[in-house]
């Protein structure tokens, strides 16, 4: 079975947030061994500089970079990545669970990624071009993933 791991930055405050992850984690449960980390994020300053915010970016990403299954591939949320319809997204899947049981998919805090663990990433994905707080990112990634799924299988899922 696939196993997908995501990595988070922040922890989910909201209730409305956590009741969604878990219905998608229940749902996707049939069809991978998904585990979801979640890293604290690092303290923002008011008055917040080119150089605090790139110190904040290293602690994050460094932390994320300790997590990450060595034999995964890994995937990063980045406004720069590629964009896909949910056809797409599955045949990606499909195509990646080929080369390793292992997904891992990161999704950093709200300054971003750094350059280094976008470049570590085997690939760069991206939802849309408008912003979205990293928590709502987490749900629609597991949306997409559950629906990714029922694709893959030939099983109806609204359109």
């Amino acid at each position: 079975m696939l196993s997908i791991q995501v990595i988070c930055v922040g922890k989910l405050k909201e209730t409305y947030l956590k009741s969604a992850i878990d219905e998608y984690s229940k749902r996707l449960s049939k069809y991978c061994k998904l585990a979801i980390v979640e890293l604290p994020d690092e303290k923002i300053p008011e008055k917040l500089n080119a150089s605090l915010s790139d110190d904040i970016k290293s602690k994050e990403c460094d932390n994320i970079i300790k997590h990450i299954k060595k034999d995964s591939y890994v995937i990063c949320l980045d406004l720069t990545g590629k964009h896909f319809t949910s056809e797409e997204f599955s045949a990606e899947i499909e195509h990646i669970s080929m080369l390793s049981s292992n997904i891992t998919f990161i999704i950093g805090g709200s300054l971003g990624l750094t350059k280094n663990l976008l470049d570590f990433c085997n690939q760069k994905i991206c939802f849309s071009k408008m912003t979205f707080p990293h928590q709502l990112i987490r749900v629609f990634l597991l949306e997409q993933l559950f629906r990714s799924f029922k694709i893959s299988n030939g099983e109806t899922y609204h359109r």
